[in-house]
């Protein structure tokens, strides 16, 4: 078997698992999600959704890029990954003291007390996230999901029904809580129990300084990139009320269900494999753009047809509470269908090992995202919502410039080889509109509307012969054949 072969086997297999692994859970966690938030009011959601960026920074810190850097690095050794862990752990218990001797203040910042004890709960998610942060790595290493994803889909369920049974038995923001807390505790030992790595008692000053070297402006990058996607959160909790920012949320998760979640995938799986032909000037740029076509043609009609059924989808699903989550999510749509493209560009740059010009891309990125953020908050939050969709766009030519200048594979390129899939998602998107407009109930509209964008892009993608059809229909076909 050549290497190419192997390697094309291996991303088969990756991509095949994490997306069991990314789908399965999250779609558990949608349904969740949904049952919940029957239940639960939007003002419960928005509470938890202030905290969302203090956890999401101090989870930027703990993780320092190391995950990243380990598996970048080739010559990886076990000093490596015990010296990742013992930092890991220290970061986490420090930033969980801050978190908790900090909780007062948050709660003062937003006027709201409840958030002192729930701060300091939810905050737990540090030190119990700090403790698999190299056994992420173990496996992603391996481009290992089909462990990873047994892991988290036991968790899911376990805590789904932890979270269910409070949400129904009047626990409130509670629920929120411990649902997150069970389902990372028990993803945690389940991930030491399927490893069976045991760290070392050892931690190397030289082998901290060379993953820091890399891994350190990795974090930078995570720090910017977290505040830039939860500033709205922070914004819209302090200008506006918990009730609108849990109306912002719940639209950004229906958004970013299908981008979110393809967007990890592809991260985690073309991350390894690409990383292999780093050096091979040839290859690298084949398979880049092979793997952003298949992401253009799977991502473009998830976003477009998730924004032309919002309506029904959030009257069917939720209830009448909920109704002004569906503008926003049918904005927020057209803003996350670019994030797979931002990401696989930032994802090449670390191939390359050129950390510098990610953090390079970064600042530059929240320059222009915070101009746009101070023109558009006092207009609304409609109007702060389509100001990302500008932000999103601009941000492509930045991120696309250097990937140009790395591999050759500039803005002009890239856009070449998408835009047949935004095509083709945008004819989609015209027929769904048609089909919504017959007079019938909303869950009908809902499986119409679907079943209608479904048959019509697929339909399109045949006409216009899109090789991508070709190229699932093997993956698929062969996998079935060896599995069953």
């Amino acid at each position: 078997m050549s290497d190419g072969d192997s390697l094309k086997q291996q991303t088969v297999r990756g991509t095949i698992w994490s997306a069991i692994e990314r789908f399965s859970v999250q779609g558990i966690q949608f349904i969740i999600l949904i049952v919940m938030a029957r239940v639960l009011t939007p003002s419960d959601y928005g509470i938890v959704g202030m905290l969302t960026i203090f956890l999401a920074i101090s989870q930027s810190l703990i993780d320092s890029g190391f995950s990243n850097a380990l598996i970048q690095k080739i010559d990886r050794t076990e000093t490596d990954y015990a010296t990742v862990f013992y930092f890991n752990i220290a970061v986490g218990g420090i930033l969980y003291g801050i978190m908790y001797f900090s909780a007062s203040g948050i709660a003062d910042f937003y006027d709201i007390p409840e958030l002192i004890s729930v701060t300091r709960i939810i905050s737990l998610l540090l030190l119990i996230n700090s403790l698999s942060i190299v056994q992420r790595a173990i496996f992603t290493i391996r481009i290992d999901f089909k462990t990873q994803a047994k892991a988290s889909l036991i968790a899911v369920v376990i805590s789904g029904i932890v979270g269910i049974s409070m949400a129904y038995s009047g626990y409130g923001v509670w629920s929120i809580v411990a649902q997150t807390l069970v389902n990372q505790g028990l993803c945690t030992i389940l991930l030491w129990f399927f490893s069976q790595w045991v760290p070392k008692w050892t931690f190397s000053y030289n082998s901290f300084k060379q993953l820091f070297s890399f891994g350190s402006k990795l974090m930078i990058v995570g720090i910017l990139d977290t505040l830039y996607r939860n500033i709205y959160t922070i914004v819209i909790g302090k200008k506006y009320s918990a009730a609108n920012l849990g109306f912002y949320t719940r639209a950004e998760q229906f958004a970013q269900f299908p981008t979110s979640n393809f967007t990890g995938i592809m991260q985690r799986v073309t991350f390894p494999v690409l990383s292999q032909l780093q050096n091979e000037e040839e290859r690298l740029p084949i398979a880049y753009i092979k793997i952003l076509r298949m992401s253009a043609f799977l991502i473009f009609p998830l976003g477009v047809g998730l924004a032309c059924v919002a309506r029904p989808l959030i009257l069917t699903l939720l209830n009448e509470t909920w109704t002004p989550s569906i503008r926003l999510l049918q904005i927020l749509c057209f803003a996350c269908i670019w994030y797979p493209i931002h990401a696989l560009n930032l994802n090449l740059l670390q191939v390359k090992g050129r950390t510098d010009l990610s953090l390079i891309i970064s600042v530059a990125q929240k320059i222009v995202a915070a101009g746009v953020l101070v023109i558009t908050i006092p207009m609304g939050l409609i109007p702060l919502c389509i100001g990302q969709i500008i932000t999103t766009i601009l941000l492509l030519i930045v991120n696309t410039y250097f990937t140009g200048k790395l591999i050759r594979v500039g803005l002009f390129l890239q856009l070449k080889a998408i835009f047949p899939y935004l095509f083709y998602a945008g004819i989609m998107g015209a027929c769904v509109s048609f089909l919504l407009q017959i007079p019938v109930s909303n869950p009908k509209q809902l499986i119409i509307g679907t079943l209608g964008g479904i048959v019509s892009y697929i339909g399109i993608a045949l006409v216009c012969k899109a090789p991508e059809v070709k190229e699932l229909y093997s993956i698929i076909n062969s996998h079935v054949e060896k599995n069953f």
